[in-house]
């Protein structure tokens, strides 16, 4: 049961959280400045501006696309911090945040622009409730399929119409598809290199 005092309060829990938070909000508040050169841009990072692959995900279309992605990055870290540390949660970010840019580019061919988090959130989602599951926690079995769930309407139905006119933009949904998938490749990789640790 979440309660004040279990929060994943330890610095190694919250400290990469606090950093992707401030540098979504400096990407957000230095925007006209910045973007042209940072955010996923299909053109460019076939033209060789890799690092596009990483930096896009801390741009955003407005204000409430800002705050709807630091609001889940906060929630996820209030159910799942308690598996943060300042090796696996950094790691399971670039890992989501590169394999999803790198899917979108080779098989969401119609996506020539993409910013946002929610990419990221979706495979961090997935991990999460991956280890609840691992910890033996019921509420990871409905986590993961809920979110599963979610993911099969979007790519059947589309994309809530009320989200799209709050981020002023068209949600990419196939984004949220291959962050799962890359949060769960993660989760497979940590749980069976934790496995075989402990067998060694």
């Amino acid at each position: 049961m979440l309660t004040f005092k279990n929060l994943p309060f330890l610095f190694k829990q919250y400290a990469v959280v606090l950093f992707i938070a401030v540098l979504s909000i400096l990407a957000f508040v230095f925007d006209n400045l910045i973007s042209e050169n940072l955010i996923y841009h299909r053109q460019a990072i076939f033209s060789g501006e890799y690092w596009r692959l990483i930096t896009g995900h801390l741009f955003h279309t407005n204000g409430f696309h800002l705050l709807l992605n630091l609001s889940a990055l906060f929630l996820l870290w209030l159910i799942h911090g308690h598996f943060y540390n300042l090796r696996n949660y950094p790691a399971l970010l670039l890992f989501t945040a590169l394999g999803t840019s790198i899917a979108l580019l080779l098989f969401s061919i119609d996506i020539s622009q993409y910013v946002g988090l929610s990419g990221v959130l979706h495979g961090v989602f997935v991990w999460g409730a991956m280890m609840d599951i691992h910890n033996k926690e019921k509420t990871g079995y409905l986590l993961f399929i809920g979110v599963w769930l979610k993911i099969a309407h979007e790519q059947i139905y589309g994309a809530s119409e009320d989200v799209t006119s709050l981020i002023n933009a068209n949600v990419a949904i196939d984004a949220h598809l291959w962050g799962a998938l890359f949060g769960m490749l993660f989760a497979f990789f940590s749980l069976y290199f934790f496995n075989s640790k402990k067998t060694t």
